[in-house]
């Protein structure tokens, strides 16, 4: 047993060692958390910087040539809506044009006549375009039943033809040896496979149902009636045959008129095309003066008779005269009342050996005078144009600067009759 100072002693040195350990843990401690803390007081600091202001970023442009990972995606070529008071042209073929007149109507081969198909229409379409023109392109019904008149085909090259506005079928209503009649029923199918494929590529283009055949407006109402008739059928198959329980109506879409009268003479009261107009507008329940019926009438051939109308086909004087004073009126109405209209036709024509003088060019090419039967020169116009007086002296100047808004002298019919 250990003397009682020895232990005490050693007790003593035990209770000092202790006390220093217990001081050496907590001071590693403190540092440890020291050392945490101020770890963490840094992590936040440069978590959130402080704001600066800073100059726009400059925006460097793209190169054209710079690759790209997304897929390339054909896109449908989108027309502006056409207005329809800017819709002035004439009937014409193939690379074409006319000074002052900025649409041209072409037709599908299914017209029985040229190639104006696939590439080539495309090519077409594309040089007018570049030259500031726009194109009506016409198709005919190529037969009045069987699978030719539903080919889908001739569908699809219209509807990649990027054509500003397009004529689905042509005389539909007619019955004679010049034209294609076709059924309502077959005619309502038609249409509505030409107008779907040309819509599901160019939502934008007119598609005209085809066209009405010519009648003498303010008489011949019985035939009038009649073609009102055959758009009523149509509208029927179209709402029980090709789309059952639907409500397509024919006077929410436009279709061609064809006016071929000796409007203007023998006097000015003399106005086929006007009285059509009134008749249509009230079919179609809209205002003549409103402007409106250019969103449901195209005039798609506008010209007038020469034989079997009252007019001397054998009287030079007579057809001059008429065919001139024709021209004068359609243009003048059609441009009045904001209706499209293209004239027919471009230039005189030779068919099954009769010569047919009512183009503004003859058979050549060459510019008519103002009176056909007259040298050139021999009735000139003064026209009161936006940018001053324009003497004219051909038929093409003449249509041109109707359709620009110039204005013809007070005495015009004198001048031309005389």
């Amino acid at each position: 047993m250990l003397p009682l100072n020895k232990m005490n002693g050693n007790v003593l040195k035990r209770s000092v060692l202790i006390a220093g350990l217990l001081v050496l843990i907590a001071s590693i401690i403190v540092v440890f958390f020291a050392y945490q803390i101020a770890n963490a007081s840094h992590r936040t600091a440069t978590a959130t910087p402080t704001a600066h202001p800073t100059m726009a970023p400059t925006l460097v442009p793209t190169p054209t040539n710079t690759p790209t990972t997304q897929p390339l995606t054909p896109t449908p070529t989108l027309m502006p809506t056409v207005n329809p008071a800017s819709v002035l042209g004439i009937d014409s073929s193939p690379g074409r044009y006319f000074n002052g007149i900025y649409w041209i109507r072409l037709s599908y081969p299914s017209c029985g006549f040229g190639d104006l198909n696939g590439q080539h229409l495309k090519t077409t379409m594309r040089n007018y375009h570049n030259m500031g023109l726009h194109v009506l392109l016409t198709v005919c019904q190529p037969a009045s039943s069987g699978s030719r008149l539903f080919d889908p085909t001739i569908f699809s090259d219209l509807a990649q033809s990027s054509a500003d506005a397009i004529q689905c079928g042509n005389e539909q209503m007619k019955q004679n040896a010049l034209t294609t009649y076709v059924a309502p029923a077959d005619f309502a199918r038609f249409y509505d496979m030409c107008e779907r494929a040309v819509h599901a590529v160019q939502p934008n283009t007119p598609v005209l149902m085809g066209s009405l055949d010519p009648k003498v407006g303010g008489v011949d109402y019985g035939g009038l009636y009649y073609q009102e008739g055959y758009l009523n059928q149509m509208q029927y198959a179209m709402n029980t045959q090709v789309h059952p329980g639907g409500n397509w109506s024919w006077r929410s879409h436009a279709i061609g008129l064809i006016d071929s009268w000796h409007n203007g003479y023998p006097s000015q009261s003399v106005n086929s095309l006007y009285a059509l107009f009134l008749f249509w507008a009230q079919q179609f329940g809209v205002s003549l003066d409103g402007g409106q019926l250019g969103q449901h009438l195209w005039v798609i051939e506008g010209t007038g008779c020469f034989k079997g109308c009252g007019i001397d086909p054998y009287s030079s004087y007579q057809v001059a005269v008429s065919h001139v004073l024709t021209l004068i009126t359609d243009a003048r109405t059609a441009v009045s009342y904001k209706v499209p209209f293209f004239y027919f036709n471009d230039r005189d024509f030779i068919q099954d050996g009769l010569y047919w003088p009512i183009g503004i060019l003859d058979t050549t090419g060459h510019p008519k005078p103002i009176r056909q039967d007259l040298p050139m020169g021999a009735r000139v116009l003064d026209m009161s144009c936006p940018g001053g007086q324009v003497r004219v002296q051909d038929q093409e100047q003449l249509l041109a600067k109707i359709y620009q808004g110039c204005a013809l002298p007070g005495n015009y019919q004198a001048i031309i009759v005389s």
